[in-house]
């Protein structure tokens, strides 16, 4: 049989895309919204700032944030959208995910002078997410910068954070980021915390198959399947560093109050108040992380949880420590892979600048300077005389 002939096709330039340009724009508000609560969050985190006020002031500006956008209905249905993740206020070794509730032996806590500040806060207009983290020292200025270990832990993530960005690239891997990433944190003495995942986002998934990997064990290495990232992809990327000589980290005493309905799972709840607080989590948040402080009756769905977790239709978002005297710095940015190159949906961050940070020690491995010394989307111009540098060296 003749093949069809192509003159009556579309051109090849109009090939389908992944993601829509109306899709970018809501991530793009998305990221604005972010960065406007995590300008208000850094401005609040004084000295005496109570950790739980703090979750909670960010929660509500995220969903005052995206009340106001995208308000029309799109035949006759509101699109949704609020937090892609709760607000979480880490201090020190804490490496992630605290957000206490009224009820937890820790809500009293409060930020002091010279604490190490992780802030994660997220938000998604009709499912399309952006998360965003940074680190931040309480009380810092450049005339009182941050020394010592705590420069070391937020400079090399910091530098990790910008190199990561620079290999998101089409075509390349996984495991580049892994290396990069871990040659980063050994300039400043430090190690990325074990195990720490990043992941692919599609509509309405912010923990996709396609994974980055941080300092894995001999296990988990295996157990990480290498991928090519790929055009119109959109990754979180969360670099988590700790100035430890191992970057392993473990539970302790603080209780889980971040959760998440896992959309892979089925199994029928056999408990009446279990389908009644997993029908709230479906209402409520979606395929979306939550905090039980969201719910209505927080004992009830304490309780109502168990069953659901027990069989794998909602994962917890445990909190982990690394040892005590060490500190963790963070910084998450969303990006995605466009056909002009990458493209950040979050902001830079808000907080960091080097005067504020002094380390007497410095990235010396010329590979990665170099990564660095690159704008994170190349030029026309550039593109066009590696291509040309390309045809010449074929030619010879």
């Amino acid at each position: 049989m003749a093949e069809a002939s192509t003159t009556d096709t579309p051109k090849a330039a109009e090939k389908l895309r992944l993601i829509s340009e109306a899709d970018v724009t809501k991530y793009k508000a998305a990221g604005d919204i972010v960065n406007d609560v995590m300008k208000k969050l850094i401005a609040l985190c004084v000295e005496g700032a109570k950790i739980i006020d703090l979750c909670t002031e960010g929660d509500k500006f995220i969903e005052e944030g995206t009340g106001g956008v995208y308000n029309k209905p799109v035949k006759g249905v509101k699109m949704s959208k609020g937090l892609a993740f709760p607000t979480s206020i880490s201090v020190n070794n804490t490496v992630a995910h605290f957000s206490p509730l009224a009820s937890d032996p820790l809500a009293s806590q409060v930020l002091a002078k010279g604490d190490v500040v992780k802030l994660h806060i997220g938000a998604h207009i009709d499912g399309f997410a952006v998360i965003s983290a940074e680190t931040i020292v309480v009380g810092a200025t450049e005339q009182d910068p941050v020394t010592g270990r705590k420069a070391d832990a937020i400079k090399a993530a910091w530098h990790a954070s910008e190199i990561a960005m620079r290999l998101m690239k089409v075509g390349n891997k996984n495991f580049a980021i892994t290396d990069a990433v871990a040659k980063a944190a050994a300039a400043w003495d430090c190690k990325p915390v074990e195990g720490m995942l990043s992941c692919q986002q599609t509509q309405n998934v912010i923990d996709g198959k396609k994974r980055v990997i941080l300092n894995p064990n001999e296990t988990q290495k295996r157990d990480t399947e290498t991928i090519v990232f790929a055009e119109d992809e959109v990754y979180g990327i969360d670099i988590l560093i700790s100035s430890g000589e191992d970057g392993k980290a473990r539970i302790e005493d603080s209780r889980t109050t971040i959760y998440q309905k896992d959309s892979t799972v089925t199994y029928q709840l056999k408990m009446k108040n279990s389908r009644a607080v997993f029908s709230e989590v479906q209402k409520k948040a979606g395929a979306f992380p939550f905090n039980v402080r969201a719910l209505e009756d927080e004992k009830r769905a304490r309780l109502g949880l168990q069953e659901a977790v027990q069989h794998g239709l909602i994962k917890p978002y445990e909190i982990v420590y690394t040892p005590a005297n060490t500190f963790v710095a963070a910084f998450h940015f969303t990006i995605a892979l466009v056909p002009a190159g990458p493209l950040m949906l979050t902001h830079p961050p808000v907080w960091y600048k080097p005067e504020l940070v002094k380390s007497d020690k410095e990235l010396e491995d010329e590979e990665l300077k170099g990564l660095l010394s690159k704008s994170l989307r190349e030029s026309k111009k550039n593109k066009k005389k590696a291509k040309e540098a390309e045809g010449n060296a074929d030619a010879e």
